[in-house]
């Protein structure tokens, strides 16, 4: 069965998402949807997909059968909910949405309409990443002691100044919504439930609305403690992103300017040799890129009638945890994770 997809919001990341859809068998790009007629031209060129400005007659395109939110995140609820009311199956862009109230209407509007709701998180489709996970599933680890994550970017005011969207509040959300989620949802994935969290953040660089470092403590339900750095004030380039658990029995670090492989892999129930030739083979493992991973499954799972890899359920978590986050900031005092029903399982 092929699935026709459309394209909402034609920028950057929908570049990536197009292009995987094009080396699919079982997919089409049948029709992409901007406010400016300029950006949907290459998609017209190369992919043959029929443009609109008009959300409304996007949504009523045939046929169309699943649509891809690629616009800026405060857009995200109120576009996905018209596609889900309109009968499309959904995948969003990360993140999901910026209000965990709109995220939990989203799901159950899906739910009811029996239409799948995927959002892309493709950090989880790593080689390196998915190492990490089964090490956590096989209790290598021993006893968790604490979990790391570090995001030190470069983000310059031509990045800002090139979108009017770019650092608002409204539409943006903050770096723990844009660029750091990323790193946010591995450690609620890997490590969490988070129970509570003290955070700090600060805009010492950019002339944004949001913040552009932040540095919070992370209390988990399981006892151990947890870090997130993120900052997209590092000079004068990309720096690091890495993700670390340390436990009694292991210690793991991934990293690189992309987290892009194992730095440190040593568990008490190998050998030194084994642990390297380990770490080895998951860095020499190709790195399939992660938005045709996120597709691949999509589509499948539409086709199984199965959840995708990241649910709109899963995605919530992530969610409950970065609010968390900016409570404590704002307040200026340890905030609790209000995880919703059904969403605070690990």
């Amino acid at each position: 069965m092929t699935i026709n997809f459309g394209i909402a919001g034609c920028g950057h990341i929908a570049a990536k998402h197009a292009s995987a859809l094009a080396d699919m068998e079982n997919a089409r790009l049948a029709a992409v949807c901007d406010l400016d007629q300029k950006r949907t031209l290459p998609f017209v060129q190369r992919y043959n997909a029929t443009p609109y400005i008009a959300y409304e007659d996007f949504l009523k395109h045939n046929p169309l059968d699943a649509v891809i939110i690629c616009a800026p995140s405060g857009l995200h609820f109120q576009l996905g909910e018209k596609a889900a009311l309109a009968g499309k199956h959904l995948l969003v862009e990360k993140p999901f949405v910026l209000n965990v109230a709109d995220g939990k209407k989203l799901v159950d509007t899906c739910r009811e309409k029996g239409l799948l709701l995927g959002v892309v998180h493709p950090n989880r489709t790593k080689p390196a990443v998915t190492a990490l996970k089964n090490a956590l599933r096989q209790e290598l680890f021993g006893r968790i002691t604490h979990v790391s994550a570090v995001l030190r970017w470069n983000r310059n005011a031509e990045y800002f100044s090139a979108a009017a969207w770019r650092g608002t509040k409204l539409l943006d959300g903050g770096i723990l919504f844009n660029q750091a989620i990323h790193n946010i949802d591995l450690l609620n994935w890997l490590a969490g439930p988070v129970e509570e969290v003290f955070a700090y953040g600060a805009t010492r660089i950019h002339s944004i609305e949001c913040e552009d470092v932040c540095a919070c403590a992370l209390k988990f339900r399981g006892g151990a403690l947890g870090l997130i750095e993120a900052a997209v004030t590092i000079y004068p380039r990309n720096l690091e992103e890495s993700l670390a658990v340390f436990g009694s029995r292991g210690t793991a670090v991934l990293g690189g300017t992309v987290l892009s492989g194992v730095k440190e892999w040593k568990f008490a129930d190998m050998t030194e040799d084994e642990s390297r030739q380990q770490a080895e083979i998951i860095n020499g493992t190709p790195n399939t890129p992660g938005h045709m991973v996120v597709l691949r499954d999509f589509i499948s799972a539409i086709n199984d009638n199965r959840p995708p890899m990241v649910s709109g359920e899963e995605a919530l978590k992530t969610l409950c945890l970065i609010k968390a986050i900016y409570r404590s900031m704002e307040t200026g005092r340890p905030a609790e994770v209000h995880y919703i029903e059904g969403c605070d399982r690990p």
